[in-house]
């Protein structure tokens, strides 16, 4: 794998945790919202913690997208999982929520797992035993 991978899977594993972190520092500044009010939900938006939030998960959405087209999906989204180990570590000391003993042995499971997966092979090859495209008849011949 090459360094540009890297730094996308980086850019995916670390916009994904930041951007939720932010966005629950933002959402615990404004307090409940609800559905049946669409207004607060606007309001949300422009909360300087909600749009910084936003802004990264759209990095995060590019960067997915990115990995997507040269890894499978089967791959790519254990190996950015990281982020949740990220995201957990900021939810305890940066939001100062409490993780449970349980919850940290879940961060040590998703990290033994990420090692796993990014043992194996990042791309399926399609092209081996793969038939050749048959062709579809004109709209005009199933006509006829």
């Amino acid at each position: 794998m090459t360094f540009r991978r890297y730094l996308v899977l980086a850019a995916i594993t670390l916009t994904s945790a930041y951007g939720d972190t932010l966005l629950a520092r933002g959402m615990k500044s404004l307090g409940p919202v609800s559905l049946h009010h669409p207004l607060e939900l606007i309001h949300a938006i422009f909360n300087p913690w909600v749009a910084a939030g936003i802004v990264l998960l759209c990095g995060f959405f590019a960067s997915y997208l990115t990995a997507l087209s040269w890894a499978d999906l089967t791959w790519v989204l254990p190996a950015s999982s990281l982020g949740y180990v990220i995201m957990t570590i900021n939810a305890r000391f940066w939001l100062h929520e409490q993780v449970s003993p349980l919850r940290w042995l879940g961060v040590v499971f998703i990290t033994a797992g990420v090692g796993f997966v990014t043992r194996g092979p990042s791309y399926t090859d399609h092209s081996a035993g793969t038939p050749e495209p048959v062709e579809e008849p004109v709209l005009e011949e199933v006509l006829r």
